[in-house]
């Protein structure tokens, strides 16, 4: 089975989870969708799977209690993958997100 389409969700402050930004090409839909707050990442995940997506990755400001959540939520639908950084990146990365 071929990836066909998937969806990365992230998180951005002012982000509208009910709009998507869809790229497509011949052979796979890649459907990206920004939240404002972690909390919206549960149903937006839920919502790709219901619409064909294959395959969730989400940005590495969700961390894992975020992506475990997506995980369960899911129930092992498609595989579910976050970005990660290495431990050079951490100060830089909290410092993003910590108002999160």
């Amino acid at each position: 089975m071929a990836l066909t389409a998937w969806g990365f969700i992230y998180t951005a402050s002012g982000s509208d989870p009910a709009r998507e930004t869809v790229v497509e090409t011949p052979s796979c839909r890649s459907v990206f969708v920004g939240v404002n707050d972690p909390s919206q990442v549960v149903d937006v995940a839920r919502r790709l799977v219901e619409g064909g997506a294959q395959l969730i990755e989400l940005c590495g400001g969700f961390g894992p209690v975020w992506t475990a959540r997506v995980i369960e939520a899911v129930q092992g639908a498609v595989p579910v993958g976050a970005v990660a950084y290495g431990t050079e990146a951490v100060d830089q990365v909290h410092a993003l997100f910590a108002d999160h």
